[in-house]
């Protein structure tokens, strides 16, 4: 990967990079499951978040969204910013969006104003994971004409995800997590009915456009400069994806989840997603007892052990660590990881109530039996 991130820059308006652009754009369509376009922008996943609202909405619209974490809320005051309404479901952070509650709010908006249904699918600020197809469902039932975009930045890649067959009508991802690159890519995966709302609405965009975009690709250009050499690593990172094969990817990820889930318990601490069917395979976020701050632990394992473990973000800020285990990861990684954390928590004189390492490991090789 690093190596095709240093592939010598070639002009982006050549043959060269023509080829490479379609190549990469056939090969993202199998990871989102999406026949339709997928637009590659030069960003973070917070631009693919706005692209996604300024094609398909003009201030002053409805978005529904769900408060299922710090991502949720992120997404939420983007819109704001952008002058969209924004009808904010309320969560406890610990829970998946309600279909039920999304269903019933559609079903009282009875001018039909709301314009589209805003749901990050893998909240990566808690690891829980929201049920896409079931939100589709609640959408159909309520006969509501609104979009359903998905955030899928720690997803993609990570966890299930069927862009066509759930019916979701734009997808968010970037490149920073399961695509395993640096950040700097951002992607929107559009079905023929976000093209249609789009072409339709009047509010202004520029770099966002995903017209020009669109265009420029059918012929496997760009109309500006794109971020070329992460399309390099693009490619490999596809490559890779593609020889150990999407589903044992998928499987590895729910394989490493299920240990560190068997950690945290054998630890006696607490898992933030409290639903164990809605715990994501791409991070889990552990809960440290009451008078032990979670960003004081972190500093002894990066001290001491030179790993860094995610902070805890928003209302969970110094309260929650994360470990991550997505991306170009295997079982002694993993084994390596929670070892850290094991340690970790013996210096930082968080108590625990057992072997999370011996808990783990028994279910990695039961996996591999």
């Amino acid at each position: 990967m690093l190596r095709a991130l240093a592939t010598p820059t070639v002009d982006h308006r050549g043959p060269a990079f023509e080829a490479l652009t379609r190549e990469l754009l056939a090969a993202l369509a199998p990871v989102f499951r999406c026949a339709g376009p997928i637009v590659i922008f030069p960003s973070s996943g917070t631009g693919a978040w706005e692209a996604a609202l300024v094609n398909t909405c003009a201030p002053g619209d409805r978005v529904l969204m769900a408060e299922t974490g710090h991502f949720a809320s992120q997404w939420r005051r983007l819109a704001e910013r952008l002058g969209l309404a924004v009808d904010f479901l309320p969560g406890d952070w610990h829970s998946p969006a309600d279909p039920d509650a999304i269903r019933e709010h559609l079903a009282e908006d009875h001018d039909r104003t709301i314009r589209a249904v805003c749901v990050v699918h893998n909240e990566t600020s808690s690891g829980v994971v929201s049920d896409i197809a079931a939100i589709r469902t609640a959408i159909d039932a309520a006969k509501h004409p609104a979009l359903l975009m998905v955030d899928t930045v720690s997803s993609l890649a990570s966890l299930p995800y069927d862009h066509d067959g759930w019916g979701v009508d734009v997808t968010v991802a970037a490149s920073q997590k399961g695509l395993m690159l640096p950040p700097g890519l951002g992607f929107n995966a559009l079905s023929p009915r976000a093209l249609e709302v789009a072409a339709a609405n009047d509010a202004p965009r520029g770099y966002w456009d995903w017209r020009p975009v669109i265009e420029a690709n059918s012929g496997g250009r760009y109309p500006y400069t794109p971020a070329s050499n992460l399309f390099f690593a693009l490619r490999e990172a596809l490559a890779m994806l593609a020889e150990e094969g999407l589903d044992n990817v998928l499987a590895r990820h729910a394989r490493h989840a299920a240990a560190t889930r068997a950690a945290v318990d054998a630890w006696g601490l607490e898992n933030v997603c409290r639903e164990p069917a809605h715990a994501s395979a791409a991070l889990t976020a552990v809960l440290l007892p009451e008078g032990h701050d979670a960003d004081a632990f972190r500093k002894v394992v990066l001290e001491r052990f030179g790993m860094a473990l995610g902070n805890g973000l928003g209302r969970f800020a110094g309260r929650v660590f994360r470990i991550g285990h997505l991306g170009d990861f295997d079982d002694l990684m993993l084994a390596g990881t929670l070892s850290g954390v094991e340690m970790g928590l013996d210096l930082a004189g968080v108590p625990r109530a057992g072997s999370g390492i011996a808990a783990a490991l028994a279910v990695l090789s039961s996996a591999r039996a």
